[in-house]
């Protein structure tokens, strides 16, 4: 396989896949956005063995996907996404060490499907977002450490809103990620969660979940002149995006529980025309 087959590979897992970030791939320059397609995909390969894999198969395919990381810095890859990310390397000063968090934050997937506290959840989207955010600027550009700080604030807003909008989707995975400590907070109990009930008392919770994210997003909003020129306006959107999920969610919470909200393309068309008026996250 040539390298630009492998990026068209990377580039067709993004599209599939991450809709909501690959709208703001889409304006990076050509460099940029192959070395963004081409980590996303090897992220999102590693997340699908987690989600997908049986049994006990996830674990030793995910050491399988470490070792292929391993090959790509060593520059012998031997899958398309390695390909495309051993070409990237050669641009981008992108960190190992956040891949392979990403991968623990996989592992973790596998034995951890509660969480006590707010804490324990922040830990999680440390591994599996900011991780993301790490390798994101190392490809986009910044001018001070500062953007570490504020890429992390955008993460941990992204993953968050995950957690929100996916609530009823990760019930078939047996999987609850807002914390005890909030469901007891609100009155909600596990069982209800699991058979995705509508009440109130759910309602109120994920309303909650919606505004802490959101803070996050404005505690990001520093990000934006922290970037190189080339990369705010593709940030912008990517952000814009996952903050218009978390306002369509705010018009009906419960939304959550029944499905995984999306937005139809002219949704996204709009969120484009709205940040160019107002470049603002929320």
């Amino acid at each position: 396989m040539t390298v630009d087959e492998a990026y068209a590979e990377c580039r067709r897992i993004a599209h599939k896949h991450g809709a909501n970030f690959s709208v703001g791939f889409r304006f990076l320059p050509r460099v940029k956005r192959r070395a963004v397609y081409a980590a996303y995909a090897w992220c999102r390969w590693a997340d699908d063995i987690a989600d997908e894999s049986p049994g006990e198969n996830v674990l030793a395919r995910l050491d399988d996907w470490q070792r292929e990381l391993d090959a790509c810095y060593a520059g012998a890859p031997s899958h398309p996404i390695t390909i495309a990310l051993a070409d990237a390397l050669r641009h981008f000063s992108i960190p190992k060490s956040a891949f392979i968090a990403l991968v623990d934050g996989c592992r973790q997937d596998t034995w951890k499907s509660r969480y006590e506290t707010f804490e324990e959840l922040l830990h999680y989207c440390d591994l599996v977002a900011t991780s993301i955010a790490d390798i994101s600027l190392s490809i986009f550009g910044y001018r001070s450490d500062a953007a570490l700080g504020h890429g992390r604030s955008l993460a941990t807003a992204l993953q968050l809103t995950n957690v929100t909008r996916d609530v009823g989707d990760d019930v078939a995975r047996d999987r609850i990620y807002i914390p005890r400590e909030e469901l007891k907070r609100f009155g909600v109990t596990e069982e209800e969660i699991l058979a995705q009930a509508e009440n109130d008392r759910i309602r109120r919770l994920l309303e909650f979940q919606i505004d802490r994210a959101e803070g996050y997003f404005r505690e990001a909003e520093p990000l934006l002149k922290e970037l190189a020129f080339d990369a705010r306006f593709p940030t912008l959107l990517m952000g814009g995006v996952y903050a218009t999920v978390l306002a369509k969610l705010r018009e009906d919470p419960l939304t959550a529980i029944r499905k995984r909200l999306s937005l139809s393309p002219l949704q996204k068309v709009l969120v484009v025309g709205r940040r160019v008026l107002h470049p603002h996250f929320v």
